[in-house]
């Protein structure tokens, strides 16, 4: 028994540590291979190798002496990773002996755990020293240890000449091997004959697959809840590459048998036929033809196996794993669909699941290898463009598996309990000869199986764990499989086939995720990133396919499992791989959902603007001239094709690019979808996140791009036109929220607030901000040039003719419509910036006009206190400079003013339908403000109407951006300026009814000059400026309009028709000046000036409108 422990236990931890070894990178060079200086004397060591010569060579050496404590430091990992691969080469030849030895039973049917190990065992050694003879640098790693060894310590290193022996000795691997095996061949033959009953069972074509209906649920309906049973339990899902890569590395190193049995012949040729390359570790690989020809060609005698090889190279196409692929597809697909839609049948079915995940599994591996590493023949039979769908697949198994695990586990522990634990009772009852140990041992088995219960794993909370169970199985079968074992299994076959079978039960309960990784682990792929790649390409491009393209950031969770606990330092390069490898898949998978969603709204947007007004002028001259053009019997234009056409399908088969770009997006999306979350190396990724992203940016990229402002042209869309397409975009994004469960509204939130800002998040311009540039730069602008007018009895800016004709109609861009499109897309928050923007060009304007006032303090000092003083208010006005600029500036900020008092009414119009309840509240709280309520208090309460785009008696963006200005003097001289500043354009007034263009016009309620605004603009600074210094408004404004009338009385006494050509239309800005404001009366104006001349001055310029309206 204490054997049997030692033996089973070497097997097992020989097998562990082989794969360590093979762990380390081959290709990973250390740095002093590649130093030049050290080149010479790494060619002389190397060509010397493996003799140690250090003193007569000292010229050629002489660089090493300098470097040989970096070199033992440097090369002791790789040095002793070649005596680790020595000492396990020393333990394989010691339990490969003692097998022989103990002359042990090997059958895969019986006692599989054991002969899978020691298979594994011989095929891990064999890999191991292939991959060492392919390291080239391995001579020149030993020796140079070595060398700097006995330089620094006297002496080599008491391992080097063994070492240095195997590294020569081994130069020819595989024939080395073949001399070592020849006293195992009797142990490994018979091991490898043993599958004589599982592989070629498993090595069938599609054909014989479909026609077994292999892995179908529903072939049988009546057996359906009928537990999957099998002789060979185990054996069902063994990998078909792991059988091949035995069979064909055993046989090689065992050859004799082929020529002395049939059925070591016929597995020989069923796994030629099957591969032409084999796994060696991870994408290493080894050609298996080529090799078996090199070394059977120098045996005598050979020549028939030598033809065997060449005919079942011939035959080892790629056609039969291309139609077993595609059988595995339909059969994996409805697999999956039946588990997904009845659950409870993976208790019964779960052999079925593991046999479909290993079949999938060997045939996606072999086409990865063969189609990375074979000169293609047939390209159809490597390339596969549905074999994403074939992975998808298989995540949904496994995904099934980890969801229904519970499940699984319940109907085990009453299998185990209720079947299982009677079944081999009886057996260990029946057997003849039982001795007490081992009867102790199954007596044990039972009685585990026999105290289990469900409620152990649901009320107690208790993990199940059956690894000492197998382990003690395990360790009978090594103890039962000698030659001299009292209880033989070779005598006990079903007592093995079932223990096979309860294992697999038992790793139902406990062990079902290692189950997945043991036969649906593809983390090769880690190591196969261009082929990896490719595939997911691909997939992306085949629409059909695309609805699988997760499948590719799901394989990335697998690739950790193919680390070694025992080597710890890949772990960061394999997980920082996955990570990058998951991000870019995702990433890709997003872009090309937003590229399909960019064409679909890029189509939707074209619909929707052949409903633009615009275009319906067209259609309107066709009906209106239609019964002419049949009178004059001339064949007129065909008609326009009305919007909607395209939604009229005379045929369900006619298929629309749109409906090309739906099907392709629904696919994409499904993927996207389909898991909320992955979990790769301790990271989480949402694919439905990176979408999110990309769809912002997309978003944020196409509003900016709508807008179609061209800089050097000073051209921008209408915003009516942009809010359009907006809107077309935002319904197309809506209609995603169908297609996956993202919260589209943040979407929404995130990019259209950015858009209300300057500057978005990325520190690109908005349409914000484009939008108050273009108003203020070129719209405005051509205001102050004379070429557009404000017409308020339009409420619209119009062009005025000109002689040079401009590029826009500025009646299209500041219209009420256009101005409501503009507050939809700017927002409450792009407006006040807009607002902000215009109140800083004021600002400048105020500043200027301030040095106006200034220069002419004296002169309006005086005027201001002599207002009813005739003749010596006219010697005073001689005296002042620069009236007709105050007068310009003034118009400018009046018309600056009436552009915001549009945007305003918008925004007051657009938030009364958003938001009704909150408008009428503010504006009511805004209209009871009592008169002795303190300034501040007031002006916030102003600041916040003027959010909701409520007209204020006080402006509080003009007073913010009035009060900022730099001031150099005492606040008593800047409320003189102020003041003389009111007084200077109220005496000032006169001077405009010399001026042609002053004349007012009654079809638009104003001048052409646009003086109209001076109303606005007289009363918005008088409220600001008189607000910010504390001041009345409403003294000030009547000594303005005092000032102002008297100014303009002195001009009805006139004589010069030059001067007063336009007086009555300068009369009339008075009554607008009191009209417009809230601080003056009629009343307060008729006592300045008589009420007679105002209504006498509209007489005029309304009879003066109509005989020209007559005249023209």
């Amino acid at each position: 028994w204490g054997l049997s422990r030692w033996f089973s236990s070497s097997l097992c931890v020989c097998v562990c540590r082989g794969e360590r070894l093979a762990c380390g990178d081959p290709k990973a060079k250390p740095s002093y291979l590649v130093d030049k200086n050290l080149e010479s004397a790494v060619k002389f060591i190397v060509r010397k190798f493996p003799a140690v010569e250090t003193r007569n060579n000292n010229q050629q050496l002489a660089q090493l002496q300098k470097e040989k404590s970096e070199i033992l430091k440097n090369l002791a990992l790789y040095y002793f990773t070649f005596v680790d691969v020595m000492e396990f080469k020393d333990h394989v030849c010691e339990l490969l002996n003692t097998i022989d030895a103990c002359q042990v039973f090997f059958d895969i049917t019986v006692n599989f755990d054991l002969t899978k190990n020691y298979l594994d065992l011989v095929v891990t050694y064999t890999t191991l020293m292939t991959i060492l003879s392919r390291i080239e640098e391995r001579k020149a790693i030993i020796g140079l240890y070595n060398y700097a060894h006995e330089m620094t310590h006297g002496a080599s290193d008491r391992e080097y000449p063994r070492l240095g022996q195997m590294i020569v000795d081994y130069e020819n691997p595989l024939k080395k091997l073949m001399e070592e095996f020849v006293p195992h061949g009797k142990s490994l033959s018979d091991a490898l004959i043993s599958l004589q009953m599982v592989y070629p069972r498993r090595n069938l074509s599609a054909d014989q697959w479909r026609n077994a209906q292999l892995l179908s649920l529903i072939s049988a309906p009546s057996t359906m809840l009928n537990p999957a049973q099998s002789d060979t339990m185990p054996c069902e899902y063994l990998s078909l590459d792991a059988m091949e890569k035995w069979i064909v590395f055993g046989f090689i190193l065992c050859h004799a048998v082929l020529n002395s049995d049939a059925a070591a012949l016929s597995l020989w040729k069923l796994a030629l036929q099957s591969s032409t390359c084999l796994c060696l570790f991870r994408d290493e690989v080894f050609h298996i033809h080529k090799a078996a020809e090199d070394l059977f060609v120098n045996i005598r005698g050979y020549n028939k196996r030598i033809n065997d090889i060449r005919e079942c190279k011939e035959q080892a196409l790629g056609s039969m794993h291309r139609e077993r692929r595609k059988f595995l597809r339909s059969a994996l697909k409805e697999l999956a669909t039946v588990l997904a839609d009845q659950p409870g049948l993976l208790g019964p079915k779960a052999l079925f699941v593991f046999m479909a995940l290993s079949f999938a599994r060997d045939e996606i591996i072999w086409l990865l290898r063969h189609a990375d590493n074979i000169q293609k023949k047939s390209t159809d039979d490597f390339i596969d463009k549905h074999i994403a769908e074939l992975i998808f697949y298989m995540e949904e198994l496994r995904a099934h598996v980890r969801k229904y695990g519970p499940v699984m586990q319940r109907y085990y522990v009453q299998y185990l309990s209720g079947f299982d634990a009677v079944v081999l009772n009886e057996l260990v009852q029946n057997l003849s000869v039982c001795p007490e140990d081992e009867s102790i041992i199954m007596s044990s088995f039972v009685n585990t199986m026999t105290s289990l219960s469900v409620k152990q794993g649901e009320a107690d909370g208790e993990v199940f764990d059956f690894r000492g169970l197998r382990l003690d199985w395990f360790r009978l079968q090594a103890y039962t499989s000698v030659s001299k074992a009292s209880l033989g299994i070779a005598d006990h076959k079903e007592l093995g086939k079932m223990m096979n079978t309860i294992i697999f039960h038992t790793k139902m309960v406990d062990s079902l995720v290692e189950m997945l990784v043991e036969t649906s682990d593809l983390s090769i792929f880690c190591f196969y990133s261009r082929a990896f790649e490719k595939m997911f390409q691909q997939c992306l491009e085949l629409p059909s396919q695309s609805r699988h393209s997760i499948c590719f950031p799901l394989l990335c969770t697998h690739f950790m499992s193919c680390t070694h606990e025992l080597c710890p330092e890949e772990r960061h390069h394999i997980g920082d791989r996955s990570l990058s490898l998951c991000n870019m898949f995702l990433d890709e998978m997003a872009k090309q959902a937003r590229n399909l969603i960019t064409d679909i709204c890029t189509e939707q947007c074209t619909l929707s603007d052949q409903l633009l007004p615009k275009h319906c002028a067209k259609t309107i001259s066709q009906a209106v001239n239609k019964k002419s053009k049949k009178a004059t019997g001339k064949k007129g234009e065909p008609e326009r094709e009305k919007p909607g056409v395209e939604s009229m399908r005379k045929n369900r088969l006619l298929v629309t690019n749109l409906d090309k770009l739906h099907t392709a997006l629904s696919e994409l999306c499904f993927s996207i979808n389909y898991v909320p979350n992955l979990a790769v190396w301790e990271h989480t990724f949402t694919p439905r996140e990176y979408l999110t992203s990309h769809l912002e940016i997309r978003f944020t990229k196409s509003i900016v791009g709508m807008t179609m402002y061209n800089q050097a042209t000073q051209e921008i869309a209408k915003p009516s036109e942009l809010l359009t397409s907006v809107r077309a975009y935002m319904t197309v994004l809506q209609s995603i929220e169908n297609y996956v469960t993202i919260d589209i509204t943040r979407v929404f939130n995130n990019v259209l607030l950015q858009q209300t800002q300057h500057l978005d998040s990325h520190g690109e311009p908005t349409i914000t901000s484009l939008y108050t540039n273009w108003y203020l730069e070129t719209l405005l602008r051509q205001v102050s040039n004379g070429h557009i007018a404000y017409f308020p009895a339009m409420k619209a800016f119009v062009n005025l003719p000109t002689e040079n004709e401009l590029t826009f109609n500025a009646e299209e861009y500041s219209d009420i419509s256009e101005m409501r499109s503009l507050s939809e897309l700017l927002g409450p928050y792009g407006m006040k910036f807009l607002s902000e923007s215009l109140m800083w060009h004021i600002s400048s304007q105020v500043a200027e006009l301030k040095k106006l006032v200034v220069e002419n303090m004296e002169v309006l000092t005086q005027m201001r206190t002599s207002f009813d003083k005739p003749e010596h208010m006219a010697a005073l006005f001689k005296k002042l400079t620069c009236e007709r600029a105050v007068l310009k500036r003034m118009t400018i900020i009046g018309v600056i003013l009436s552009f915001r008092s549009l945007a305003q009414e918008a925004l007051r119009d657009v938030l009364s339908c958003h938001i009704p309840f909150l408008v009428s509240s503010v504006e009511d709280f805004k209209d009871h403000i009592p008169r002795e309520t303190d300034m501040k208090v007031a002006m916030n309460v102003y600041e916040l109407s003027s959010a909701a785009g409520l007209p204020c008696e006080i402006d509080p963006a003009l007073v913010v951006a009035l009060s900022s200005q730099k001031k150099n003097i005492s606040p008593e001289e800047e409320y003189k300026i102020a003041c003389l500043l009111m007084v200077f354009v109220a005496v000032s007034l006169p001077t405009l009814a010399s001026n042609v263009m002053s004349q007012y016009s009654p079809a638009i309620e104003g001048h052409c000059n646009n003086i109209h605004c001076l109303a606005k603009a007289i009363n918005q600074i008088a409220a600001a400026l008189f607000t910010i210094h504390k001041g009345s408004i409403e003294d000030r404004l009547k000594e303005f309009l005092a000032l102002a009338s008297s100014s303009l009385l002195k001009i009805g006494q006139e004589t010069d028709k030059m001067t007063t050509r336009n007086r009555e239309s300068v009369y009339l800005l008075l009554d607008m000046i009191v009209q417009e404001s809230p601080f003056l009366t009629m009343d307060l104006l008729e006592s300045c000036f008589p009420y007679v001349l105002l209504r006498n001055a509209y007489h005029a310029v309304y009879k003066q409108n109509f005989s020209l309206h007559t005249d023209g």
